[in-house]
């Protein structure tokens, strides 16, 4: 058995101050197709993020995640319990939730045990959401620089698992009744140290330094700056995709 990857526990900090929010459209798509606004899962919850938002809609949200850096950053909510244990084994009573979420988390899951456990704590027709965000967009030279330092600079130092991502997790397995997906854009508006510190929450930048001792992030930064100045603030959109299905028991 492998044992799960967590590649976030290093950059937890970085990661909760820097990681962009997903629209409230999303959110507003998924809450239509669940009746039932008992009992949420949020899989791979990181900082919380997901979590805070179910909880704002269900009476009870427990949120999972393998990170306990990542935990220790999640903002407390009477209605949200957080716990350390993976997603393909958790200690949850079965048929529990009506809706199961993963956040830019599923490209990391074993599905070979992960979907055995999502039919076992589902209750009948709950909703399974997957969804994730691409790489994001500013303005043709910045993509540019932005492109090539992903593909050529830490390309390498990416895991196998990022290609479900760049495929919009198309090559995900899925053995559910698919339903139509939410598709949408992630809309910040940042500086360019916001820029900065999210291309260091990246898991390749870390492994980068690891190997290296250098971070690669500050050659990036120095083009970057080039054409951003500091005082700017510019407008950066991401685009997230989904895989959404019913649970049929």
């Amino acid at each position: 058995m492998t044992a799960p990857k967590d590649n976030f526990s290093r950059q937890a900090s970085l990661y909760k101050k820097f990681r962009p929010t997903y629209p409230p459209a999303l959110f507003e798509f998924l809450l239509a197709l669940v009746p039932d606004k008992e009992c949420a899962w949020d899989c791979g919850t990181g900082n919380g993020q997901v979590a805070v938002e179910l909880g704002k809609h269900f009476t009870h949200v427990k949120a999972t995640d393998i990170s306990e850096k990542q935990l220790q950053q999640a903002p407390t909510k009477d209605n949200i319990e957080y716990s350390l244990q993976p997603a393909e084994q958790t200690d949850f009573p079965g048929n529990s939730f009506d809706l199961i979420t993963m956040g830019q988390a599923a490209h990391w899951f074993d599905f070979t045990r992960f979907y055995p456990e999502v039919q076992r704590v589902a209750k009948p027709n709950a909703i399974l959401a997957l969804w994730g965000y691409g790489l994001l967009s500013i303005t043709p030279a910045i993509d540019a620089i932005i492109q090539h330092f992903y593909t050529e600079v830490i390309g390498p130092y990416w895991d196998v698992e990022r290609k479900h991502i760049d495929a919009n997790y198309s090559s995900l397995p899925f053995p559910l009744e698919e339903l139509p997906s939410f598709a949408g854009v992630i809309e910040q508006t940042w500086a360019v140290s916001d820029l900065e510190g999210y291309l260091n929450t990246w898991s390749s930048v870390q492994a980068y330094i690891q190997k290296h001792g250098e971070n690669p992030v500050d050659a990036c930064m120095v083009e970057i700056r080039k054409v951003w100045k500091e005082e700017e603030e510019w407008p950066v959109r991401f685009p997230v995709f989904s895989r959404i299905g019913r649970i049929m028991k």
